[in-house]
């Protein structure tokens, strides 16, 4: 899955996002955006509890690739 991509789509946004650019601090991602794109990650097998990570995981677009990444590490996706 393209994140960025997706964050833009479910926001509504023209450009691409830079990889570091703060998406909860900002408004990009507000918490409906977050339900969509972690009920998006589930259609691609990759489960992810947000009762179990830190906001800071979901904090930019490269820390949502670096998550994705270790939880398809640990389930073997």
């Amino acid at each position: 899955m393209d994140v960025n991509k997706f964050i833009c789509e479910i926001c509504g946004l023209d450009e691409p996002l830079k990889d570091d650019e703060e998406l909860i601090e900002s408004g990009i991602l507000d918490s409906l955006a977050i339900i969509e794109l972690i009920s998006a990650l589930e259609e691609e097998d990759i489960i992810i509890h947000l009762t179990r990570i830190d906001r800071n995981r979901l904090k930019t677009v490269s820390s949502i690739n670096r998550l994705i990444e270790e939880t398809r590490e640990k389930n073997n996706v």
